[in-house]
């Protein structure tokens, strides 16, 4: 099938090359002069405007995938595009966006007889190589339309329409708050390792526990790559950001009533890792020398 893409970075650019190493025809769009050159050099067919990329594709109902950050961009791009295309046209919106955002968008969208697919989508750098699972939401004609690409993008049974729109990614919403607290459980665990009175090669435990057991994960399997290629991981800053989707499943399971421990709590210790000097721990220190005369340990020592 023809396709175009708008964003051709780490994520975008690799379901470009996919889709054409599939033989499909691929137009893309990005700001960056590299990314379309990157892309042009795969076999697409780059453009350098927004309004070019449209004019570009022959095939109708034709379709536009967005792969920008969430946001003012996302709603910017959908807003141009939606200015651009036609009744009966597609739009996705494959980046990590509010699945509420999503549905305003496809509002805004119908008004003018366009489709909206909201595309959740998981996979990362590996998902030129392995595929990209993927949580779509939107009407049946829309999700028929994409099917090709989907079934190309997806590795085996790897694409599911979820719903309509805003299904999508709601879902892939909680998929990453249950990423949060897989990733805590694991830090946790192998810090605790760390600490213990043996010599352990934690590369060789995750390598291990990939091998039949029951916390075994691709989540595992990269842990023991990155403990192969940085031991103790000395050159790793402790710093850790949420992209939002962490945040909102919180949001959603206060508004369902939903209690969510230990997605919230790995949050919690995402915001705590970016504080050089905790403001809560200083309060906590002072008050324990004023009430009990502990040491204080200067600041910076």
């Amino acid at each position: 099938m023809e396709i175009a893409f708008v964003g051709l970075g780490r994520m975008g650019g690799g379901m470009t090359h996919r889709l054409l190493d599939a033989g499909h025809v691929v137009h893309g769009f990005d700001r960056g002069a590299e990314a379309r050159e990157t892309l042009a050099g795969h076999g697409g067919r780059a453009s350098e405007a927004l309004a070019d990329l449209v004019a570009a594709l022959a095939e109708t109902p034709r379709v536009v995938w967005v792969m920008v950050p969430a946001g003012e961009i996302t709603d910017a791009v959908i807003t141009d595009l939606g200015g651009l295309l036609s009744a009966g046209d597609v739009i996705v919106d494959g980046g990590n966006s509010n699945f509420r955002d999503g549905q305003r968008r496809a509002a805004a969208l119908a008004e003018r007889g366009i489709e909206f697919v909201d595309a959740g989508t998981s996979g990362g750098v590996w998902g030129y190589d392995v595929g990209y699972c993927l949580m779509v939401g939107g009407s049946e004609a829309a999700i028929a339309r994409l099917a090709p690409a989907l079934d190309t993008l997806a590795p085996p049974d790897g694409w599911l329409h979820t719903g309509p729109v805003g299904a999508g990614h709601f879902t892939k919403m909680v998929h990453n708050g249950i990423e949060y607290g897989l990733m805590q459980a694991y830090a946790e665990g192998f810090e605790i390792l760390r600490a213990s009175e043996f010599e352990l090669d934690e590369a060789a435990i995750a390598e291990l526990w990939g091998r039949g057991s029951v916390v075994r994960s691709w989540l595992l399997e990269l842990l023991a790559n990155a403990l192969r290629e940085d031991p103790g991981l000395e050159h790793i800053d402790g710093y850790v950001e949420d992209s939002g989707e962490g945040r909102w499943t919180i949001i959603e399971s206060i508004a369902e009533s939903v209690p969510a421990p230990v997605i919230y709590l790995s949050l919690a210790l995402r915001q705590r890792s970016r504080q050089d000097q905790s403001y809560a721990a200083k309060v906590n220190a002072a008050l324990r020398k004023q009430f009990g005369g502990h040491a204080v340990k200067p600041a910076g020592s």
